[in-house]
């Protein structure tokens, strides 16, 4: 038998047929596979742009509320809470849809846009990934949807400052913005208010000053004195007169070491005043520490050396305005607040007679001058400190009577 006629033999087996046609179909499936593929490789490659956004990026929780804002209308939603607070101070709670994790479609512009949300819970931490893609080559579209949301992040916030608070290796918002409070509503001694305002704008306008004189563009500053006097207040309200938000930093908790304070405060919120409140609850100077026989180190795994380090080392950050406050400043380290870590020192102390007329002034703006200098007599004849918050605290007794509050005036150092 000759070779064509064996080949002509196996045509005409139906069983030999069957298994060349299935094997024939089963060919032209993964030849058809493997173009697609090829080809959703080479559009993706060649002719649609993709931006991905991590939730560890800064902008990561601003593209979310654009997309809230403007993006799709599908089914699958995952919900945000949002708090805003009214100038009355009443908190009210809004709820805005988003998109969940998959893939979800949006019109924009005349563009559309494939939104593609991911979620890894196997990680400690919750980590997200936002992934945008569109037709075409122009990067510009993505520039502008990120000016968008940072604009709109902005709206938002706007007339308000913004607390955040470190959590493991990240800076997230603490609570709802807070309202702007006015600095002239915190009366510290005369002049003291005036004088760290404008050192803090000259700061921040002459970055080209320190960058000629090879100087590390940061400001430290140290506010001290007894509890209640307005440190903390008179920080919020700077915050505010600045446009800045406030990075509230604990020193001691427990989870804070040397590697995780140099990382939170190179990546800092821009624009905003890092705060280390009550320093001296986190460490003890060195001197104090041989009196006492206690090792020196911090609550936690941070030391003493890797916050020097972390203020003004070789890792540290620059364009940064910090703020330190102490109740108790001899029990600061020399090293802590020496020039180049801390360039202002401000004492804030108890009530002066300045002090003491302006507030009457402002809770009873009706009353003459010369009732405000009786209120203040009387209360620096009794000999006591008092504090901001004394006052503060007398006043809201009698907030509609200033006839009572000068007769009674002794009784603000039982507060």
């Amino acid at each position: 038998m000759t070779i064509v006629d064996y080949v002509s033999t196996l045509g005409d087996n139906p069983y030999f047929g069957a298994g060349a046609g299935l094997f024939g179909m089963g060919l032209l499936a993964a030849v058809g596979r493997r173009g697609l593929q090829g080809a959703s490789i080479l559009m993706r490659r060649h002719f649609m742009i993709t931006m991905e956004v991590t939730s560890r990026d800064k902008c990561y929780q601003w593209l979310l509320q654009w997309i809230t804002k403007y993006g799709t209308k599908t089914q699958h939603l995952s919900v945000e809470t949002e708090f805003h607070q009214s100038a009355a101070g009443q908190v009210k709670t809004r709820f805005h849809f988003m998109p969940s994790p998959g893939n979800h479609y949006f019109w924009h512009k005349k563009n559309l846009i494939i939104v593609e949300r991911n979620r890894d819970n196997k990680m400690v931490e919750l980590f997200e990934t936002v992934t945008l893609t569109a037709f075409g080559r122009n990067r510009e579209m993505f520039m502008n949807i990120l000016d968008e949301a940072r604009s709109l992040a902005l709206q938002s916030a706007e007339g308000q400052t913004v607390m955040y608070n470190a959590i493991g290796p990240e800076w997230r918002p603490l609570g709802y913005p807070r309202r702007k409070r006015p600095l002239s509503s915190v009366i510290l001694d005369r002049g003291v208010s005036e004088r760290i305002y404008d050192d803090v704008q000259e700061f921040i306008n002459n970055p080209k000053w320190y960058a000629e004189r090879g100087i590390p563009y940061r400001r430290g500053y140290l506010l001290y004195g007894p509890p209640g006097c307005g440190k903390s207040s008179y920080i919020m309200a700077l915050a505010g007169a600045l446009d800045y938000s406030i990075c509230v930093m604990n020193l001691s908790d427990k989870g804070m070491s040397d590697d995780r304070l140099t990382h939170l405060l190179t990546n800092a919120p821009e624009q905003s005043i890092i705060l280390l409140e009550d320093i001296d609850a986190a460490f003890v100077s060195r001197e104090a520490a041989k009196e006492t026989s206690i090792a020196y180190q911090g609550m936690g795994r941070l030391t003493l050396s890797g916050l020097l380090n972390a203020l003004d080392g070789v890792a540290s950050t620059e364009a940064r305005i910090l703020f330190m406050t102490t109740n108790y400043i001899e029990r600061l380290d020399k090293a802590l607040i020496r020039p180049g870590r801390v360039d202002w020192k401000e004492m804030i102390g108890y009530t002066t007679e300045y002090q003491l007329q302006q507030i009457f002034t402002r809770f009873y703006p009706d009353q003459p001058e010369s009732r405000a200098q009786e209120f203040s007599s009387k209360v620096i004849s009794l000999g006591q400190p008092v504090s901001p918050a004394q006052v503060q605290g007398f006043f809201m007794l009698y907030k509609n009577d200033p006839d009572i509050v000068i007769a009674n005036a002794k009784e603000i150092v039982h507060l």
